[in-house]
Formats: structure tokens, C-alpha cells, sequence
């Protein structure tokens, strides 16, 4: 018992000696009356967190469920699409989005400087808003594709940015400059129904393609006999589809970081990928080809900088060692420093919209994978926000006026698509099955 007591009776004096001492006292007196001095002012009292504190929306941007407000302006949108049954492999990234935003907690507006470009796009013209998740189906891709067509021409086409400059059409139309996304995947067959929305707005898009695949494979090569429309649409396949949809430039896409194996004896692969108009650049070029810096001029002197451009990032483009986490590693990829660098390299492009996806957190506890997904889309954020508002001249005013969208009694009789004339009207409009 006495063993007990002196300790007990030792450190009370040492409390008491504390409270009793005038630096400590003068230490309270200023906290309260910094308090005292702060009472109109809660946000600087409590509107600041640490990185691990708060609703985790990407770098702790403000974030809205922009699908259910048509009203809201902004000019960057991060939206998450949590999708991955066209996968081929492994799936799980449908936990990217929730993965990515937890890996970029420690970017914020307070800290969001980027000394590589300069600027802090969290702080500068552009408002960035986090806008939640497209409520994607994982029981049937069909009707995944049409939510997911419906859901970017919801985001994007007749939505005014607050940089809009409207034009006047008619008396009852106006042309508005849209916002542009960051779309973080899922797997990538989420590109279609973009690119789909944006060729609505801009006409036919330039892609730079990072990834150790094509993704240009007719979906007649994957080895199965039993097919269907519905199989058509996977994260291999999807860009042969926007060329049969006429959704992609004839010239100035090409693949960045390719060592995916081949298929057959041969050089039909790439023969087919020629048709579908991509140029290729492989991750051993960074050898042969003046390193990072060659591969970046390269890019540059095939993308037409006068056109739209749209930068879609699988993260398997980087090196397993780099990023775990993904359905289809390929060994023998960029480093992330290298991916940052050539990204930074794209900033005087008109990009229209980017994307990063295939992070799979499932197979990354160690959330290496995630936080390369979270960098690069803190770059994309950045190459949009330090080249500017979207030109004028990529819009075209008569084809934005004739935008034909899905209101919401389309998507209704999508649910029975024999009570009305809808789904044959997509079906006519995308063809194969209203895919």
C-alpha cells in the first residue's frame, strides 16, 4: 500500500507545481483568449483537420452528389465509378474510389502546392468539387453501360460550369461551358461511356492511353466460344468499340508504357490496333528513346495540342513494384516518378477529361497502389487547372444545340424497355445490342 501512495502523493505535487507555475498560466491565459478573441469566427476555430480527420472525399474537397443537383456549378469534377465486372482477371476495383480518396488525404487545399508545376490547383479559377459515386450495377453490364451513359450525360452535357460563357443559340438555348471530370475507376471499360458523352460535346476525341495494354482487341479474340452482345463490353475492348461508334480521332492517339504479351505467332494484335489508329509507345522506349523526356517529346509531336484530348491512366501502366494493387501486372513498367513526370509534360493540351483506373485494393494492403492512383489524379487536376478554362473553339455550337440526352423518363422505361420506344432508340443510336 505505501508502494502505492508515495508515487500517487510524488505526482500530485508535481500537478500542483505545474498549475502553480506563471508560464503555464500565462500558456492558458493566451489559449483563452485566443478563444475569446475567435467566437464570430468558428471556421478558423474549427473549419481546420488533420489529414486523418474529417469526410473522406478526395483531398478533402468539398464534395456534393452532383447526379442529384443539376444546379450546381463547378469547373472540375472528381467522380468515382465503382465497376468492375468487364474485368478479364482479377476484379476488386470497384474499391478504387473509396481506396483512391482514402490515399489523398494528405493533399488538401492548406497543402495542395505542386512544385512540379507550380500552381495549387486546389487554390487558383477553378472550383473543384468532389462529386461522389455514379451508383453503378454490378449484376448486369448491359444496363451498367446504359447508368453509366446516362449518369456522364447527366454530369457533363447542358451543365454550366462557373467559368461558362454563354452564347446565345435561340431564345430558348444558350451554350455553357461544361465542367470537366477526373474519373477514378473501376476497371477500364468505364472509358466508353465516356468518351460516348464527350464526342457529344466535342466531336471526335484524341486518346493518350497509358497502360501496359492495347485495349484495342475486337472482342472476338478472347478465347470463348459463348459470347453475346452484353460480352462485347470489357475492360480489354472498350476503345475498339468507340472506333466502331466513331468516337475517337482517325490520328493523334497512341498507347504510352505498352509490354503486354500478344496473341498468335505473329503481329496481328498490332496490325488491328493500327486500324483502330493508335500509335505505340513501349515502356522499354524509356531506354532507347532519350528516356522520360524522349517518350514525352514523342507524345507531343503526335497529339494535335490544337484539339481535344482526353488522358485515360490504368494504373498497371506503372511497374508491380510500384503498384501492386491491380487486375493485370505486367512486369517491367514506369516508376511513379516517371508516370509524374510525363504527365506534367501534357499540361499545354486541351484536355476534355482524364481518368485513372484498375486500382484494386484488395491485393495492396499496403495502399502503395492507391496513392499512385491518388498522385496522378492530383496531376490531372493540375495539367487542367494551369492551362485554363476550356477554349472556346473546341465547342461546336450547333452540335452542342442538337444534343439528344436521356431525361428521366428515358432511364425509367429503360427498366422495361418494352413499354417504350427508348431502348430500340439506343440500340439504333450504339448498335450491337444497345450497348
Amino acid at each position: 500500500m505505501v508502494s502505492i501512495v508515495v508515487p500517487l502523493l510524488a505526482m500530485t505535487t508535481v500537478l500542483q507545481s505545474v498549475a502553480s507555475n506563471p508560464i503555464y498560466n500565462q500558456h492558458e491565459q493566451q489559449v483563452q483568449a485566443q478563444f475569446q478573441s475567435q467566437k464570430e469566427s468558428l471556421q478558423d476555430v474549427w473549419g481546420q483537420a488533420w489529414p486523418f480527420q474529417g469526410i473522406e472525399s478526395f483531398a478533402h474537397l468539398p464534395h456534393s452528389q452532383c447526379l442529384l443537383n443539376r444546379s450546381l456549378d463547378f469547373d472540375i469534377g472528381v467522380i468515382g465509378v465503382p465497376f468492375d465486372t468487364a474485368t478479364t482477371y482479377r476484379p476488386g476495383a470497384r474499391f478504387g474510389p473509396s481506396g483512391i480518396r482514402r490515399s489523398s488525404q494528405r493533399q488538401s487545399s492548406m497543402r495542395g502546392f505542386n512544385f512540379r508545376a507550380g500552381i495549387n490547383p486546389y487554390e487558383n479559377w477553378a472550383k473543384v468539387v468532389d462529386c461522389g459515386d455514379i451508383p453503378v450495377t454490378p449484376m448486369d453490364n448491359g444496363l451498367a453501360l446504359k447508368q453509366m451513359t446516362a449518369a456522364y450525360e447527366n454530369l457533363i452535357i447542358n451543365r454550366p460550369s462557373t467559368n461558362s460563357t454563354n452564347h446565345t443559340l435561340t431564345d430558348e438555348q444558350s451554350l455553357a461551358k461544361p465542367p470537366r471530370f477526373v474519373s477514378l475507376g473501376g476497371d477500364h471499360s468505364i472509358l466508353l461511356p465516356i468518351l460516348r458523352t464527350l464526342h457529344k460535346v466535342y466531336g471526335e476525341i484524341q486518346v493518350i492511353h497509358f497502360d501496359s495494354h492495347l485495349d484495342t482487341w475486337s472482342p472476338s479474340k478472347f478465347p470463348s466460344f459463348w459470347s453475346s452482345n452484353t460480352s462485347d463490353f470489357n475492360h480489354g475492348s472498350m476503345i475498339w468499340l468507340a472506333k466502331q461508334e466513331g468516337l475517337i480521332a482517325p490520328s493523334g492517339n497512341l498507347h504510352v508504357g505498352l509490354r503486354t504479351r500478344i496473341a498468335g505467332t505473329d503481329w496481328d494484335d498490332y496490325d488491328e490496333d493500327d486500324e483502330v489508329g493508335f500509335e505505340r509507345i513501349h515502356a522499354d522506349d524509356i531506354l532507347t528513346r532519350g528516356g522520360v523526356q524522349g517518350i514525352a517529346n514523342h507524345i507531343l509531336e503526335i497529339v494535335d495540342a490544337d484539339k481535344p484530348v482526353y488522358i485515360s491512366v490504368d494504373i498497371d501502366v506503372l511497374d508491380p513494384s510500384s503498384a501492386p494493387g491491380t487486375g493485370t501486372m505486367e512486369c517491367g513498367g514506369f516508376l511513379s516518378r516517371e508516370l509524374i513526370y510525363l504527365l506534367r509534360k501534357l499540361e499545354d493540351l486541351n484536355i476534355v477529361g482524364a481518368d485513372v483506373v484498375e486500382v484494386s485494393p484488395p491485393y495492396d494492403p499496403l495502399e502503395i497502389t492507391q496513392l499512385a492512383g491518388a498522385q496522378v489524379a492530383y496531376e490531372l487536376i493540375t495539367n487542367m487547372v494551369k492551362k485554363g478554362p476550356i477554349n472556346d473553339k473546341l465547342f461546336n455550337e450547333e452540335r452542342l444545340a442538337s444534343i439528344e440526352t436521356m431525361n428521366v423518363k428515358d432511364i425509367a422505361e429503360l427498366k422495361h424497355p418494352n413499354k417504350g420506344n427508348v431502348f430500340k432508340k439506343y440500340q439504333r443510336q450504339y448498335g450491337r445490342g444497345g450497348l
